[in-house]
């Protein structure tokens, strides 16, 4: 992982927020992350609007100084274990950066945060289709949310609502 540097965002600070917009576009224009860009709405307040949401942080790989990877995540609430949880919103490492280790590095600092917030368990969603993605979080250890294996796995499921 040489010349590989994890940095908080700090949403106040325009090189910082020029990242995180720049690569949360870039993932939004991947097929994974629906194939269209962001909206010129969000790419204008995005830094701003997690600034001000209390349970946000992001994180940035830099290699060799170039953004290269993004998460984005938040601060949830476990109730069967009265502990906080961490959920990984966003993940993408673009595609000439893949294969040296930013993921991995990516994630440890995800989990090293986890850990000092007291956290029960790091969550994520993914695509099932997403073989690259599934495979790098099968290998840290994530995998499958269930209570009881005969009743199933959990499903990610959404409402969109109007604007």
């Amino acid at each position: 992982m040489t010349g590989i540097a994890i940095k908080q965002v700090d949403y106040a600070d325009p090189g910082d927020a020029a990242d995180l917009t720049d690569l949360l576009d870039y993932y939004a224009r991947d097929p994974m992350g629906g194939g269209e860009p962001l909206s010129a709405d969000a790419k204008k307040t995005l830094a701003a609007k997690m600034q001000d949401h209390p349970t946000a942080f992001s994180l940035i790989a830099y290699s060799d100084g170039v953004p290269a990877g993004l998460v984005n995540c938040f601060v949830g609430f476990s109730t069967f274990a009265a502990k906080p949880l961490v959920n990984i919103h966003d993940v993408v490492v673009k595609s000439e950066f893949r294969g040296r280790g930013i993921g991995k590095a990516l994630f440890a600092e995800i989990e090293a945060i986890a850990a000092e917030k007291g956290a029960c368990k790091v969550t994520l969603e993914v695509l099932s289709g997403n073989e690259p993605a599934k495979a790098l979080y099968g290998s840290l250890g994530y995998g499958d949310y269930q209570l009881d294996p005969d009743k199933g796995h959990a499903l990610f499921w959404q409402k969109e609502l109007a604007a």
